[in-house]
């Protein structure tokens, strides 16, 4: 099934959200080491990257089958999708 690109901007955000508990985990735990975590720490980061991944992963195909419906480089496609997901910078 073909995405908007609005729904690809969705999924890229999803994504960055995943990414960022992952990162927020390993700030309050320490870098993943797993031998000084316990066992809910790791049960804990193992489903924030698993979550990452699997967004990372449906973004990724999404887009492809974009690129393909709309004869549009891949990789220019992602670009786009990953400007547009970025929050808005303030103005200087």
């Amino acid at each position: 099934m073909a995405h908007t690109f609005e729904e690809l901007v969705t999924m890229q955000r999803t994504a960055d959200e995943a990414h960022a508990q992952v990162q927020q985990l390993q700030d309050e735990y320490g870098r993943p080491t797993h031998v000084e975590w316990t066992d809910e720490q790791v049960l804990a980061w193992r489903t924030a990257w698993k979550a990452w991944r699997d967004a990372v992963d449906e973004v990724q195909r999404a887009v492809t089958e974009h690129a393909t419906e709309q004869g549009t480089a891949r990789h220019q496609v992602e670009a786009d999708v990953k400007k547009a997901a970025r929050p808005p910078q303030p103005q200087e």
